[in-house]
């Protein structure tokens, strides 16, 4: 290698496939991806690698695909230390009779901070290296996000009735615009607001984060047309169903990001297409709860961007991204009656560029393009239930599985090599996890 001429970089990884998700579809064979400064700054052939590139560090990675970090647009990390506590119920029941009795007794600051940590770690171990949060003490999500390294946009929580966090909304909005001002700078942070339900929000709050919002330039997270008792008791309250409220508030917007809407009419998608809002479908959460089915291909044909989501630990019950895109992928061909509605690359995009685009992150993170930062997965393909490999996209999306990530980056820091945490105690995590379990089903 001639050195005076030679590209350096801090890490140059080698793969097998490198799927850059832009284009969609397109996948690189035997490529290389060079990062310096916590960013991409070159993807080219690794044979042209080795002779033009200096690297302080090299990883081989001859079996795997390079897919950008997922991200998990939705979700309630702190909610897993309810994993499995309150199963096989309605979303009613759900609610009232088992997750806020359990919020009230046992959420304070330190549950939201170590639930956290054993969320991301599962998460990192399954490539994601996003997520967005809606949850009580958003700060302590925070803190648990930066020791992890993993980026997090916080969606914190506004409601008009009290709870641990706040008395009110208009306390719950101001601890919102605290927390976008501690954080603006944070290249890992980012916030944005999070009203709960058109049913749990009067108007008068909704206009004034809508306000608040465009002046600071983040997105509004919201529980939209999660139901069918959701809109049927928004109809007898005032004749209107939730989305044409908030149309007629003027929150329907680029800025909207509706989590579910399993409930949609012809014209509603039509709306959320015309007015450019997106879309963050959890399918499993859905399937699990039995409130309904996200018309995504009908979503997609109406250009509206699409999102994926996990829901809560306690909803789901896991914080697998790639399962997610498994089921989207099959449950939108079962909606729509359509084998070829929702393709594995688009599936591919929903999880990584998709996200950042609804997050209002796609200039920084969600495909491996040069000058993101370098947020990357690695995922072998060569076991036994994702072999043959003839398009590597496709067996991403229909054969693997989450113990198939390898390695994950964070801005190009290791957060997970050979299957191992590296900014996580895994053992310190579980015994602390086992504490909480001790104290939760004693009570």
């Amino acid at each position: 290698m001639n050195t005076e001429n030679a590209l350096s970089c801090e890490l140059l990884l080698h793969a097998k496939w490198v799927i850059p998700v832009v284009p969609e579809g397109l996948v690189l064979e035997q490529h290389a991806v060079a990062i310096k400064d916590r960013k991409i700054v070159a993807i080219l052939p690794s044979a042209e690698a080795r002779r033009t590139v200096l690297a302080a560090h090299v990883v081989e990675l001859p079996e795997h695909a390079l897919i950008p970090g997922l991200v998990n647009a939705h979700g309630h990390s702190p909610m897993v230390l309810f994993r499995g506590i309150a199963d096989d119920m309605t979303l009613q029941q759900w609610l009232e009779q088992r997750i806020w009795p359990l919020e009230q007794r046992f959420v304070d600051e330190h549950f939201v901070y170590q639930g956290s940590r054993l969320a991301i770690a599962e998460m990192i171990s399954s490539g994601t290296t996003c997520f967005a949060d809606m949850y009580f003490f958003p700060g302590a999500v925070a803190k648990a996000a930066l020791e992890a390294n993993v980026r997090v946009q916080l969606a914190s929580p506004v409601l008009d009735f009290p709870t641990i966090w706040a008395r009110d909304a208009d306390e719950y909005i101001a601890k919102a615009t605290q927390l976008h001002d501690d954080f603006r700078h944070n290249e890992f942070i980012y916030t944005a607001f999070g009203p709960h339900a058109p049913y749990t929000v009067a108007d008068a709050p909704l206009r004034k984060l809508s306000v608040l919002a465009e002046e600071m330039d983040i997105p509004i997270h919201m529980h939209i047309h999660e139901t069918a008792q959701e809109i049927a008791d928004a109809v007898k309250v005032d004749g209107r169903r939730p989305l044409q409220r908030l149309a007629d508030l003027g929150i329907i917007s680029p800025r909207l990001l509706c989590i579910h809407a399993t409930q949609l009419t012809q014209a509603e998608i039509q709306l959320l297409g015309d007015l450019g809002s997106h879309v963050l479908h959890c399918p499993e959460s859905n399937l699990k709860l039995a409130s309904g089915f996200c018309e995504v291909a009908q979503l997609l044909a109406n250009n509206v961007n699409v999102a994926l989501g996990t829901d809560g630990g306690a909803s789901n019950n896991d914080l697998d991204m790639l399962s997610e895109m498994h089921m989207a992928a099959l449950l939108a061909k079962a909606v729509a009656r359509d084998a070829s509605a929702l393709p594995a690359p688009r599936a591919l995009t929903m999880a990584t560029l998709g996200g950042a685009r609804a997050l209002g992150l796609e200039h920084a993170i969600g495909s491996l393009e040069l000058g993101k930062f370098a947020d990357i997965a690695a995922i072998t393909l060569q076991d036994l239930n994702s072999s043959p490999v003839y398009n590597p996209i496709s067996n991403i999306v229909y054969a693997a599985t989450a113990a198939q990530i390898t390695h994950v980056w964070c801005g190009g820091k290791a957060l997970l090599l050979n299957r191992e945490l590296q900014t996580l105690d895994k053992d310190q995590i579980l015994a602390t996890t086992n504490e909480w379990r001790q104290r939760i089903a004693t009570a």
